[in-house]
């Protein structure tokens, strides 16, 4: 075979390079070693962080691509590159009204509470919530173009892909233009060991495909990789259930405690580099406690709802020192006392009873550093391969505490637009 765009993944960034590259007017045929397209994507909550978008205004809120590009380079001290994290700023919003407009994916913004890190609400989400939706109406979207699932790649050429069908068949397609979407390198044990060693034996909370092949792949055709120390951690899984706590539960007055019952972190910060806190705790586990009005707020989101079905959420919390903590945390909220790990608790209502708790691990979601792109995503110094989401460097810089909320999603939708656009343009 030879094609003009061929795409290595058929998660959220390629399945939008495929998108656009089509709507390009390009021939294009996606590669997916699983039986059903799923990835990180169906693994996450499904929110898309973008500014200045319709959706923003519609609902009377003031944002713009700099301000957001702004807060992106705060969380991470300046880390990122500044070209990159400017293409997927002012790319991002354009991108979701186009997915609305031409593909049928209907966004709003996710209101109530601000994420850590981010000056506006500009979450933006399906109707449905969550990353198994967003996942599913992208492959519907793509209804048209070709899709070969149980395709695993193998071998990437300059100009060819080799791939092994499930009966160790063997066959490969030239190509044009290459889109490397393939994710990171979260489920390779021996990678993480070498770049992650703070989570090294932590929880895997991704995609087990994410075995780091577009960082192998792109080296051997002589590509550079950079921010291979970065990563999205979390500090909120339910254990032993295995299911994702929303954050909105700490971000909107919610405490975290060890086996104690004692705060041990600034639970503001954000949710990412939370993970590392979490894990020093003894036996590497904490609870989230929060009150009725966090239940209910967190009753809107699908994973907690079953989360609490799966018996993971437990009333009245029983902790050896839970009521003296919810005592000292009531004193800062009325301003008696200041916390001594940072934290402002006068901006959001204090917690009253009656209680509820969730016991939580620390986890890695997914890898940040990658191939290096410039703002065409062209891998550098390649001309005729491209690469978004979790196989190309991140905007989160080189440290976990560099990742602003929804980054991951930004990459790959952003890019995946870029990639397949800049991909269709050179075939």
């Amino acid at each position: 075979m030879k094609i003009q765009v061929v795409i290595v993944g058929a998660g959220a960034c390629g399945l939008t390079a495929a998108l656009a590259a089509r709507d390009a007017a390009a021939e294009v045929l996606v590669l997916e070693r699983d039986a059903s397209p799923s990835g990180s994507t169906a693994l996450s909550s499904g929110f898309i962080p973008a500014a200045g978008t319709r959706y923003q205004r519609a609902d009377g809120i003031d944002d713009s691509p700099d301000v957001f590009a702004a807060d992106v380079q705060r969380k991470n001290h300046g880390e990122a590159d500044p070209r990159i994290v400017e293409a997927v700023t002012r790319g991002i919003g354009p991108t979701l009204e186009w997915l609305d407009d031409a593909h049928g994916l209907h966004f709003d913004v996710l209101k109530g509470f601000t994420y850590p890190g981010h000056s506006a609400l500009r979450m933006h989400a399906l109707p449905e919530r969550t990353g198994e939706a967003l996942m599913a109406a992208l492959l519907r979207a793509c209804a048209e173009i070709d899709i070969l699932t149980s395709a695993r790649v193998t071998d990437v050429g300059p100009e060819r892909v080799c791939f092994e069908r499930p009966d160790g068949k063997s066959e490969e397609v030239e190509y044009e233009a290459l889109v490397l979407a393939c994710s990171g390198f979260g489920g390779n044990k021996e990678m993480v060991g070498r770049y992650l060693p703070d989570v090294s034996s932590a929880l895997y909370f991704g995609h087990v495909g994410n075995q780091g092949d577009a960082v192998r792949w792109g080296g051997a055709l002589g590509a550079q990789v950079a921010d291979m120390t970065a990563y999205q951690g979390h500090g909120s899984v339910a254990m032993p259930h295995g299911i994702l706590i929303t954050w909105a539960l700490m971000t909107e007055g919610g405490i975290q405690v060890n086996a104690r019952g004692e705060r041990f972190s600034n639970e503001h910060l954000g949710y990412s580099e939370q993970c590392l806190p979490v894990l020093e705790q003894p036996g590497r586990i904490a609870w989230c406690i929060y009150d009725q009005r966090l239940h209910e707020l967190g009753l809107t989101f699908p994973d907690y709802r079953e989360a609490q079905a799966a018996g993971a959420v437990r009333a009245a919390p029983d902790l050896p020192h839970l009521e003296k903590t919810l005592a000292q945390c009531e004193r800062f909220a009325e301003g008696k006392e200041r916390d001594a790990f940072g934290r402002d608790f006068t901006t959001k209502p204090k917690l009253v009873p009656p209680y509820y708790g969730v016991k939580v691990t620390g986890a890695l979601f997914h890898t940040q550093g990658g191939l290096v792109v410039d703002e065409a995503a062209r891998v550098l110094p390649l001309s005729n391969v491209f690469a978004g989401g979790g196989a190309a460097r991140g905007v989160s810089g080189a440290h976990v505490w560099g990742y602003l909320s929804g980054n991951g999603l930004l990459s790959a939708v952003a890019l995946g637009r870029i990639a397949g656009t800049s991909a269709a343009k050179l075939a």
